[in-house]
């Protein structure tokens, strides 16, 4: 498959756009693995594309998820474990026997339990700023449920300042995200997040076993340094990389050192026996 947006029929019932960089054919046929790309909540495809932009020689892949962006938008299918199917079908669609697995924030939530119920498919973990659990109500979920649509421009804007920044933003990459959240109906923000927070957490329900790299902001009043610390012990030889002076949204602060991590880690695995 040749770079751009595909969209992808998957053996779920529903469609959604990737972002396809590189020949995937070709990667596979040398024996590697792309990159998986998995967005966070209210989020879409499109919040990795400063990072995208640092990864130039990476075969990439990155979908909207259900819900998101410009995915299919059905009532129901929100659980963790349906969202983790919608993905193993999503690399069974383009022929992806392994990916490297990126999440950000409750997308390493779901690359969690990717990596737990299906480890073949998952030849690394990289958690961007991911909780070890989000089981029970946010602060915000009363917030939520009490959504309607048409969805409020200034409920969007307000909703990203639960995450503190710390690092400037570009203002286009800010007005991407209120795009982001503004695609999504009222029932599609409710669902997904029961999704995550109904779920047991993927740590305490199965191992990963795969190398995991675990990239955490210092300052993020949502994820906790001590949950970061438990969250590596579970997973044999992990390796937890904080990051001074961030906050919960690495992704969003930090995507040039996040990608040179990214490079760092997957070339040392590259040049493993």
């Amino acid at each position: 498959m040749e770079s751009g947006v595909r969209t992808v029929a998957l053996s779920t019932g529903i469609s959604v756009p990737c972002f396809v960089q590189g020949n995937l054919e070709q990667i596979a046929d040398d024996g590697g693995a792309p990159l998986l790309l998995l967005h966070a909540w209210g989020e879409s495809r499109r919040s990795f594309g400063r990072l995208i932009a640092s990864l130039p020689t990476f075969a990439v892949l990155a979908p909207d998820l259900r819900g998101h962006g410009d995915a299919d938008k059905p009532e129901s299918g929100y659980a963790l474990s349906e969202v983790v199917g919608d993905v193993v079908a999503l690399l069974d669609a383009v022929d992806v026997q392994r990916a490297h697995v990126l999440g950000s924030s409750s997308g390493g939530y779901v690359a969690q339990q990717l990596a737990v119920t299906h480890p073949d498919l998952a030849a690394s973990l990289i958690s961007v700023g991911a909780p070890l659990s989000l089981q029970g109500k946010p602060p915000f979920a009363d917030a939520v449920e009490g959504l309607k649509d048409p969805i409020s421009e200034d409920w969007v804007r307000e909703s990203l300042s639960w995450y503190r920044l710390l690092h400037a933003v570009p203002a286009s990459y800010i007005e991407g995200r209120v795009k982001d959240g503004l695609a999504m109906p009222a029932s599609i923000w409710k669902a997904s997040l029961r999704g995550f927070y109904e779920a047991d957490p993927p740590a305490e329900t199965g191992h990963i076993s795969v190398p995991t790299l675990m990239l955490w902001g210092a300052h993020d009043h949502l994820v906790p340094r001590q949950h970061q610390e438990t969250l590596a012990r579970r997973i044999n030889g992990a390796r937890l990389k904080i990051y001074e002076e961030t906050g919960h949204l690495v992704l969003w602060e930090c995507p040039e050192r996040v990608a040179e991590d990214v490079t760092s880690f997957l070339g040392a695995l590259f040049k493993r026996p």
